[in-house]
């Protein structure tokens, strides 16, 4: 299904990309060296509950999952790439810690992912897959617009990934969003310009650019949900939620002190 949402939908969907990105923003300000996995999914439920929203994860049951996630946020530490389920870890100084995460207010969802490193040490490897993900994510969003195509955007991306040097996956990408979490046209992290889905105002994407350090396999964990890199290489995520709009694309997942 995709989903076209009208200027109040929109507006409600403006509140929800405030509330992920200031959870985020919260947690990460949290977060240290000695700060366990779980301590970070009780911080984020009770930010989730306090606000009046609901989680996006919690019953979510997709056929490439093992059950329902049962948690509120997705926690990927370094080789953990995509959909870490939060468990008993501390985490390192040094450690790459990707957060992903996806609540509804409202009746509208929103979806936004960040990586970062944990404590003092910078990996200078970790710090350049953060840098790219984010340049991609960057690009991507300078690419949609009401007239473009998904390929468009899926193009942009993909040239500044491989770029950097860094093979691309394309099982997993961005998605449409709006009254449910993942939707349709499905966003690849690369792509051919002026192929796929037409953009119209009131779309909602969410652009979410990843890379491994050194492959473009994944590996599912024990735990059925976390993918890993298959070569134990250190991984990155950067998420943001868009709305279409007739001048552009509009972010709707900014931090307070960096929204317009």
């Amino acid at each position: 299904m995709i989903e076209i949402l009208n200027p109040s939908e929109v507006a409600r969907a403006k509140d929800t990309g405030a509330l992920v990105a200031d959870i985020l923003q919260t947690v990460k300000s949290r977060t240290a060296v000695g700060t366990n996995l779980l301590d970070i999914d009780q911080w984020t439920k009770a930010m989730i509950l306090e606000a009046g929203a609901e989680s996006c994860y919690v019953d979510y049951e997709p056929s490439f999952g093992r059950g329902p996630f049962g948690h509120y946020i997705c926690t990927s530490v370094n080789d953990a790439v995509l959909h870490g389920l939060p468990y008993d870890y501390t985490l390192a100084d040094g450690d790459l810690l990707s957060l992903d995460l996806a609540v509804s207010l409202g009746g509208v969802a929103a979806d936004s992912a960040i990586s970062f490193v944990v404590g003092e040490s910078k990996p200078p490897e970790s710090v350049a897959l953060i840098n790219a993900t984010e340049r991609a994510l960057k690009a991507g969003i300078a690419a949609a617009g009401p007239g473009a195509r998904t390929g468009d955007i899926s193009h942009a991306i993909g040239s500044v990934l491989r770029e950097a040097g860094y093979s691309i996956n394309t099982e997993f990408g961005g998605h449409g969003i709006g009254s449910t979490m993942h939707q349709d046209p499905h966003v690849s992290n690369t792509g051919r310009p002026g192929r796929g889905y037409k953009l119209r105002p009131g779309l909602l994407l969410a652009l979410e650019p990843w890379v491994m350090a050194d492959t473009a396999e994944l590996v599912t964990d024990a735990d059925g949900w976390t993918l890993r890199s298959a070569t134990g290489c250190r991984t990155a995520h950067s998420e943001h939620t868009i709305a279409i709009t007739e001048n552009g694309a509009e972010i709707l997942t900014l931090p307070k002190h960096t929204r317009p």
